[in-house]
């Protein structure tokens, strides 16, 4: 991994928990190779800076010596100290989370990152190939997707307990963009355990993590979609 971009720093280890990404830490900053297309990237780190400016604590890009804030996939970011959420952190969990969804209702989509409103009418975007999953699988995810109604905005897409970091005061710093994109708020909030969701929200989300893991983390997505009713039984 070529890091001369910003001086060379010294790679101290490799990070766990990046299933689709390789990730280390150089010090007190993070080193990642997106697996994203450029504009893709780029899309996800505007979206940080203006997070960043509207109060969010997410991680801050380190540019290269002349200014760029990704060389050939690499991502540079400073590391976000704290701890990860216990059960009485997660309802301000969830209250952030709405804050990114009242806030961002009108961003643009993420190039070549579908959200779920998408995938009902194409097979593949991001780390979705419907084609690679048996047709029963897809005609249940779809109809599990349809079933969301109102309006979309930019989710984070995997705020599990990994990707978060309480600091002292309680403020909750999310992590991870990697996932996020233009969709249904409750693709965020259905996952939450301070959370009740309706069926159809969680269904919603158990066909998406089915089909965005279908591929890199086969017995995962297997295990989620057994939470989408689907009318046949599905060959693996």
């Amino acid at each position: 991994m070529d890091l001369r971009p910003w001086g060379a720093p010294p790679v101290t280890e490799r990070l766990g928990g990046g299933h689709r990404n390789e990730v280390y830490r150089a010090g007190d900053r993070v080193v990642r190779r997106s697996r994203r297309s450029a504009p893709s990237l780029e899309w996800e780190l505007e979206l940080l800076d203006h997070l960043s400016l509207n109060g969010f604590l997410v991680p801050e890009v380190v540019r290269t010596h002349d200014g760029r804030r990704h060389v050939h996939g690499i991502v540079v970011q400073e590391w976000l100290p704290g701890r990860e959420p216990e059960e009485a952190d997660w309802p301000s969990v969830a209250a952030e989370l709405r804050r990114l969804h009242s806030l961002m209702a009108t961003w643009p989509p993420r190039p070549d990152g579908p959200g779920t409103c998408d995938l009902l009418t194409t097979d593949r975007g991001g780390d979705v190939d419907l084609t690679s999953m048996p047709r029963e699988a897809v005609a249940a995810c779809r109809a599990a997707w349809a079933a969301l109604d109102g309006p979309k905005t930019v989710v984070h897409g995997d705020p599990c307990a990994a990707n978060i970091r309480i600091q002292e005061d309680g403020t909750v710093g999310l992590l991870d963009w990697d996932d996020a994109r233009v969709d249904h708020p409750w693709l965020d909030l259905a996952d939450l355990p301070c959370l009740d969701p309706p069926r159809e929200a969680r269904a919603a989300v158990d066909a998406w993590e089915a089909a965005n893991a279908w591929f890199m983390e086969p017995t995962y997505a297997r295990g989620r979609l057994a939470g989408v009713p689907v009318d046949k039984p599905v060959d693996n």
